[in-house]
């Protein structure tokens, strides 16, 4: 039997690993996971590959064609935040939470309005290997750097690595850093945020992405 190629395997792997942090999050509400729900995150984790339907692909497969391929950024935070779970270690600083959601907001921003035809710059072009667009990331990543905040240097890094590598179908550098669920969880973590600290309501909403201890 011919396996499939590795683009693909990576592309179900990733969404497999951020379903599996999606359903740890709902298993666990306290500190330490349950026992029971390791072996419930296992069963999970290994039912998505089971061939289904008369065309017998994974079940992964499908959920693929609804969600398209999801992006290194949010597939390394979704196993940050399983491992978190799965080994009840504490919550990612809140400034690291705030920076990586921040900088996704704005790359959004900036992106997917453009790649609609809205407006006449095309931000989604320089994702093929613009030098200023290297650039940009590096000294952003410099910059983090020396305020402390490490995670959203190795993020860019691992995604600038799986770049460079082709792990994905897509050419694109922007594909690899961002995706629209990633996107919209972003948006939606600085709009409650602001409306939070506007109204005065008490502590900020915890990071809403599953691999940032939400």
């Amino acid at each position: 039997m011919q396996l499939p190629p590795l683009t693909d395997l990576v592309a179900l792997l990733g969404i497999d690993l951020v379903l599996c942090a999606a359903c740890a999050r709902l298993l666990c509400h306290g500190p330490v996971m349950p026992s029971w729900s390791r072996w419930v995150l296992a069963a999970i984790f290994t039912g998505l590959w089971l061939p289904v339907g008369p065309a017998h692909i994974p079940v992964l497969a499908y959920i693929r064609g609804v969600s398209s391929d999801l992006s290194v950024t949010l597939v390394l935070l979704s196993c940050v935040g399983l491992t978190r779970r799965l080994r009840s270690l504490p919550v990612p600083a809140g400034a690291e939470r705030t920076s990586i959601l921040v900088v996704v907001a704005v790359a959004a921003l900036l992106l997917y309005p453009a790649a609609l035809g809205w407006g006449d710059l095309d931000t989604y072009r320089p994702g093929f290997g613009s030098a200023v667009m290297l650039l940009v990331l590096l000294v952003l990543c410099i910059a983090c750097w020396f305020r402390g905040l490490s995670l959203l240097p190795l993020l860019i890094s691992a995604a600038m690595l799986a770049w460079t590598a082709g792990l994905m179908e897509s050419s694109n550098l922007w594909d690899y850093l961002l995706d629209p669920w990633l996107a919209a969880t972003a948006w939606v973590h600085c709009v409650r945020t602001g409306i939070m600290k506007m109204f005065n309501c008490g502590k900020p909403p915890r990071g809403s992405v599953v691999a940032l201890g939400s």
